[in-house]
C-alpha cells in the first residue's frame, strides 16, 4: 500500500482508499520553471504509483499561469495527459484527494504532497529544450521530492551517462532467455516507491540488480522493464539493437 507523507501533519497517510475507490491527484503549479515542472513530474509518479497498485485516478493540473508551456514541457518529460483542473466540477465522488504542491503553495484542504525546489545551476540549459528530456527526468527522479535537487552540468552527465548505459544493458538482456523478476528484487522495488514514493530508492534497487553476479540477465531485463512503469524512462527504448 502506497503510503505519502501529508505536509499538513508530516504524519505518513495511505494514498488510496481501502477498497480502491477513484483517487483524484491534482497538481498545483504556478507557471513554468524547474520548481513547477518537477511538481508535475511528482503528481505523474503518484498516478503511475497508484495505477501499478490497482487504483483508479482522475488526474488534474490546477494553474493560471503558462498551462500550455508547462504541459508541452510534461509531455517531453514524459509526463501522461492530465486534465484541465479549471474547468472539472465539484469531483466524481473520489474517495481520496491528493493535491501536489511547489513548497510554500497554497493549496485546498486535504493531503499535501510538498515538493521541494530543483536549483539550477548558471549553466544548465533550461528544460526541457536545452537536454535530452529523459535525462533530466533521471536527474530529478535521483532526490528524493522533498529535497531540493540541483540540475547542472555535472548532474546531468552522470545522468545521461546511466541512462545511455542501462539502455544499452536491457537491449542487451533482451536477447537472452526470459526470467521473472526475483520475489526479493520486486519486493525491494516495491516497498522503496510505495515509502513515500521513494524513487533514490529505487534507483538504488537498480544499480544493485545491474552488478549483482547472480541474476540471469533475463531477470536483469524484466526487473528493469517492470520498475520503468514507475520510472517512465524509456529503458526499452533501444530494443532491437545488436546484442
Amino acid at each position: 500500500m502506497l503510503r505519502i507523507t501529508d505536509a499538513r501533519t508530516g504524519q505518513p497517510v495511505d494514498a488510496a482508499p481501502a477498497r480502491r475507490g477513484l483517487t483524484r491527484v491534482e497538481a498545483h503549479t504556478g507557471g513554468l520553471d524547474p520548481t513547477n515542472l518537477r511538481v508535475l513530474l511528482v503528481a505523474d509518479l503518484l498516478v503511475r504509483a497508484l495505477e501499478l497498485g490497482g487504483t483508479p485516478v482522475w488526474a488534474l493540473l490546477r494553474g493560471q499561469r503558462q498551462q500550455a508551456e508547462l504541459r508541452a514541457a510534461g509531455a517531453a518529460l514524459g509526463v501522461r495527459p492530465f486534465e484541465d483542473g479549471r474547468d472539472s466540477g465539484p469531483g466524481l465522488g473520489e474517495a481520496q484527494v491528493l493535491h501536489v504542491v511547489a513548497e510554500g503553495g497554497e493549496i485546498p484542504d486535504g493531503v499535501r504532497v510538498r515538493v521541494a525546489p530543483v536549483r539550477q545551476e548558471a549553466e544548465a540549459p533550461d528544460p526541457p529544450g536545452g537536454t535530452d528530456p529523459a535525462v533530466l527526468r533521471l536527474t530529478l527522479l535521483g532526490r528524493p521530492r522533498n529535497e531540493t535537487v540541483a540540475v547542472g552540468p555535472t548532474a546531468l552527465d552522470e545522468a545521461a551517462d546511466t541512462l545511455g548505459r542501462w539502455r544499452r544493458a536491457v537491449a542487451a538482456w533482451a536477447h537472452r532467455p526470459s526470467r521473472p523478476v526475483p520475489d526479493r528484487v520486486r519486493a525491494d522495488l516495491r516497498t522503496a516507491w510505495e515509502d513515500d514514493l521513494d524513487t533514490a530508492r529505487v534507483l538504488s534497487v537498480l544499480h544493485a540488480v545491474e552488478k549483482d553476479p547472480d541474476l540471469a540477465d533475463g531477470a536483469r531485463f524484466e526487473t528493469y522493464a517492470y520498475a520503468d512503469r514507475l520510472l517512465g524512462l524509456h529503458l526499452t527504448r533501444d530494443l532491437g539493437s545488436p546484442a
